[in-house]
């Protein structure tokens, strides 16, 4: 299973329709937040299952501060990030992790790309669609995940 992770559209047009080319070969759309109010708009026509939590710019309903899926045999923890205080320090999302026995967290809010292994859990955070705070100006994430498998996790630049 291809899972594509974006963030933080920001309700931005240009950074809606081009992400839309990097998402067409993927099974899962997940959107961590500031922009749930885009999902639909990024994912018309798209055929796959599509998730999504709310950031702390959005007001829509209908999304959850956090959500929980299973992907084959790998649990996923999705938010947004700014209630675990994510721009200052990553050890309240992974006890957030650990209490919920996930295997995999997803987050966004800084706008930074980070992925990296702690104590066993996968942390990714795809950057953002619209505007990055790094050395790359726009990304997103994958996962891709097989059944008794390491998951195998890749950010790419949006040109």
């Amino acid at each position: 299973m291809k899972i594509a992770v974006i963030s933080d559209s920001h309700n931005v047009n240009s950074a809606i329709q081009a992400v839309k080319p990097y998402i067409s070969d993927v099974d899962i759309v997940l959107h961590l937040g500031d922009g749930a109010a885009d999902i639909k708009e990024i994912t018309m026509g798209f055929k796959g299952e599509v998730y999504g939590v709310k950031g702390n710019c959005d007001f829509c309903e209908g999304y959850p501060n956090e959500k929980i899926i299973k992907v084959l045999d790998k649990k996923i923890l999705m938010c947004h990030g700014h209630i675990y205080n994510v721009k200052m320090e990553l050890n309240t999302i992974m006890c957030r992790g650990k209490e919920l026995g996930v295997d995999i967290i997803l987050f966004g809010h800084s706008h930074l790309c980070i992925i990296e292994k702690q104590d066993g859990l996968l942390l990714m955070n795809p950057g953002s669609i619209f505007r990055g705070a790094g050395i790359i100006r726009r990304s997103l994430g994958y996962l891709e995940i097989e059944e008794g498998k390491e998951v195998v996790s890749y950010i790419k630049e949006i040109k």
